[in-house]
């Protein structure tokens, strides 16, 4: 058990900050676990597991952060908009593919739409699944590259009218990467990188696996290892692979209280914490941009889970009040698991 400052320098943790963390660590089963909280930028760190540690710390190790990836999208999409470069307004049809006969609910579709899930797309491409089941918890999206993500796109007949209503997509959101990567004339990776993990220092972030023995290892809930994810066409979505450090450092600036050494990012992490829309029954579920917002004891919290075939992953902070919470976890998800149930928990029910 560590606290550490964002510096940083590991001094001892705090006994009550250290008791909440280990009481919490308990009610989750997994080779691998990493809860990570920051108050005020001073971090507290709590790694266990069922399987021994291996050389490098677990809270050094590249995580899978599956649809937690998104936020990542959130961040780069308000950026861009702040520089000029989009519009938030601007269809995704005319930048991918101007002059392309589409769907005309298709030439509807803008950048918001997309990234907010209102878009009337489905979770994911009609013909993914044919190629996706045979290898459904191997490599389900290897197969499925970004040129035919974008046809599925162009060639699409949402369900819904853009703006109507709320589905969650990963389709979707995997259309915006691919958008403004045509729209700037860079690589989804390389934009990435630019106009969010370099200016926050995230320097241990990325959207591939890196060298041997840095990446955690997901596993089945029988605790068979699973191969690394190869996200296919479906990078914006969810393949970003980051340490708990660095995900503290990305919840920190959004949180309001961090020293940005780009100061051009205020107004963008500004943006994404604004709710912009309402959902579900009788409208109790609010979101941001990029975030799910929901009301605490202590304030709103802003959050997202995600899930790949054998990791865990969940982000949340409390705008104003300095804390932050990120979770990772090396077992797959099912329905009685505590993961995200728990981590939930240290984010709303922790003064």
């Amino acid at each position: 058990m560590t606290e550490m400052t964002a510096a940083p320098v590991t001094v001892p943790g705090t006994p009550a900050t250290a008791r909440v963390l280990a009481e919490a660590a308990r009610a989750v089963d997994a080779p691998d676990l990493v809860l990570a909280v920051s108050r005020n930028g001073v971090r507290t760190v709590h790694t266990g597991g069922s399987a021994e540690p291996g050389p490098v710390p677990r809270e050094l190790m590249a995580y899978e952060l599956g649809s937690a990836s998104k936020p990542y999208a959130g961040l780069l999409l308000a950026r861009l908009v702040a520089q000029g470069r989009v519009r938030y307004e601007d269809r995704a049809a005319d930048l991918l593919a101007p002059g392309f006969p589409v769907h005309p609910a298709v030439r509807r579709i803008t950048l918001r739409h997309l990234l907010t899930h209102t878009s009337g797309l489905p979770g994911l491409p009609a013909d993914f699944y044919p190629q996706a089941v045979p290898r459904w918890s191997t490599d389900p999206y290897g197969g499925y590259p970004a040129d035919r993500v974008v046809r599925a796109f162009l060639r699409a007949r949402p369900r819904h009218r853009p703006g109507t209503r709320w589905h969650y997509s990963n389709f979707a959101v995997s259309v915006l990467g691919h958008t403004l990567a045509a729209a700037t004339g860079t690589p989804w990776e390389v934009l990435l990188h630019q106009q969010v993990l370099a200016p926050l220092g995230l320097d241990a972030t990325r959207v591939r696996p890196g060298p041997d023995g840095t990446d955690a290892v997901g596993h089945r809930r029988d605790g068979t290892p699973v191969p690394a994810l190869d996200t296919g066409g479906f990078t914006a979505a969810g393949a970003v692979r980051a340490t708990p450090l660095d995900l503290l450092t990305f919840l920190e600036a959004h949180g309001g209280g961090a020293e940005l050494t780009d100061p051009a990012l205020a107004g963008p992490l500004a943006e994404v914490r604004r709710p912009v829309l309402r959902r579900g029954w009788r409208h109790a579920h609010t979101h941001t941009l990029t975030w799910f917002h929901h009301p605490s004891p202590y304030g709103p919290v802003l959050f997202h889970a995600g899930a790949t075939l054998g990791q865990q992953a969940f982000l949340g902070f409390r705008p104003g009040t300095g804390l932050a919470v990120a979770a990772t976890a090396t077992r797959r998800v099912h329905r009685a698991d505590t993961f995200v149930a728990t981590a939930y928990a240290l984010l709303t029910e922790t003064p």
